[in-house]
C-alpha cells in the first residue's frame, strides 16, 4: 500500500493527498510532464509532442502498457505527437492541467469536478462501460470478517482509494453520511488512502483492513467487472474471498478531457480521433485492458451535477481540493 495513515478529518485526506503530489514521481513513456511548453514549436509535433495523462486509478505500468500504445494509434489518426504519462496520484494530474504541463488528462469524475472549477478543464468525452455512462462504488470486505451490512462497519478499518476519487471516496463517504448522519472519518475507526483501486482489494484480501471501496458494475445484471476482478491475475481466489456488502448511487463515468486553452482544432482531432479509434478492434481491446472501457461518448459537464451535490452533502469543497499544489520538480521514472 502506498500509505497507510491513519485520518481523522476530511482536511486531513486531503493534506495527505498533497504529501502524495509533493513527493510527484511520473512513470513516463517518451518525457516528463514538466517538458510541456519549454518551447514554441507548434503543439503537436515531435519537438512539442501533446502531453497525455492517465489517473493512476489502477497499477501504473498496466495503464501505461494500455495507454502507449493508445497514444500510438492516435498519432496515427491525428498526425500529432504524444507523450504519455501516470502521475503518482489523482491531485498531481489535477494540478499538471491547471498549469498546462498536461494537455489530455483521463480523469475520475470527482478528480474532473475539481479540474473543472479550479482549472476551466472541459471533458470533451465520457466512457461508457457495459452501455452505461454510470457506475457504482461498491463497500467490499471479506466473506469471513462477520460483516454483513453497512451498519457492521462502524468503527472498523476502511480503506478509501484517493481523496479525488469519486467512487473510491467521495460517493461511499456520502452513502454513510446520508444513511448514519456521520463524517466518514468519525464513522470508521482508522481510515487510509491506499492509493488504488487494486490497491484496496489486496488490502481487504490481506485483512490489513476491515473493509473498503472500490469501483464497482456498471450495469447489475453484466458480468462481474468490478476493481475485484483487476487482481485476478495475482490472486485468483479474491472473488470468492472478497465480497460486496453494499454499493452506492449511480456514478457518472470518467471523463477524457482537456485544458483550458488547448487550440479548438487538436480538440476537435484528439476527439474525433479517439472516437474512431475505440470502432476498431485494436482501440477496443486497448480500451478494456486500459480502463475495462467498451466506448466513448459524448460528455458535458452538466453530466457531473449529482457529483457536486454529493461533495456539498459531505462538505466537501472543491475550491479547496482545488488548492492542492504539488512540488515545482518532478522526478521521471527510468
Amino acid at each position: 500500500m502506498t500509505d497507510t495513515r491513519i485520518t481523522g478529518t476530511r482536511r486531513s485526506i486531503l493534506s495527505r493527498t498533497g504529501a502524495l503530489a509533493g513527493g510527484l514521481a511520473l512513470a513516463t513513456t517518451g518525457g516528463a510532464l514538466a517538458a510541456c511548453g519549454q518551447t514554441q514549436e507548434p503543439m503537436g509535433t515531435a519537438a512539442r509532442p501533446l502531453e497525455m495523462a492517465f489517473i493512476p486509478s489502477a497499477d501504473t505500468q498496466k495503464i501505461l502498457a494500455s495507454g502507449k500504445p493508445l497514444a500510438d494509434l492516435l498519432e496515427k489518426e491525428t498526425g500529432l505527437k504524444f507523450n504519455t504519462s501516470v502521475p503518482t496520484a489523482y491531485a498531481p494530474l489535477v494540478e499538471a492541467m491547471g498549469s498546462g504541463k498536461a494537455d489530455i488528462g483521463w480523469l475520475s469524475p470527482l478528480a474532473y469536478a475539481v479540474a473543472h472549477k479550479a482549472h476551466g478543464v472541459d471533458a470533451i468525452l465520457a466512457t461508457v462501460r457495459q452501455g452505461s455512462k454510470t457506475y457504482v462504488s461498491e463497500f467490499i470486505t471479506t466473506t469471513d470478517s462477520g460483516i454483513k451490512k453497512l451498519d457492521d462497519l462502524k468503527g472498523k478499518r476502511f480503506a478509501f482509494v484517493d481523496s479525488l476519487s469519486a467512487s473510491g471516496y467521495l460517493y461511499p463517504a456520502a452513502t454513510i453520511k446520508e444513511k448514519f448522519g456521520m463524517d466518514a472519518e468519525k464513522f470508521f475507526g482508522q481510515v487510509i488512502n491506499a492509493g488504488g483501486h487494486d490497491k484496496v482489494v489486496i488490502a481487504v484480501y490481506n485483512k490489513q483492513v476491515d473493509a473498503g471501496a472500490t469501483f464497482g458494475n456498471s450495469t447489475p445484471m453484466a458480468p462481474e467487472t468490478a476493481a475485484r476482478t483487476t487482481v485476478t491475475g495475482t490472486i485468483p481466489d479474491v472473488l470468492q474471498k472478497v465480497v460486496k456488502i453494499a454499493e452506492t448511487d449511480p456514478i457518472p463515468n470518467d471523463t477524457v478531457s482537456v485544458r483550458k486553452g488547448l487550440p479548438k482544432e487538436i480538440t476537435e482531432k484528439v476527439r474525433n480521433g479517439l472516437v474512431k479509434i475505440a470502432g476498431t478492434d485494436a482501440g477496443k481491446k486497448l480500451l478494456k485492458d486500459l480502463y475495462n472501457i467498451d466506448g466513448l461518448a459524448a460528455a458535458s459537464d452538466a453530466d457531473y451535477a449529482p457529483l457536486r451535490k454529493k461533495a456539498e452533502l459531505v462538505n466537501l469543497d472543491l475550491e479547496v481540493a482545488a488548492k492542492i499544489k504539488p512540488a515545482p520538480t518532478a522526478t521521471t521514472a527510468k
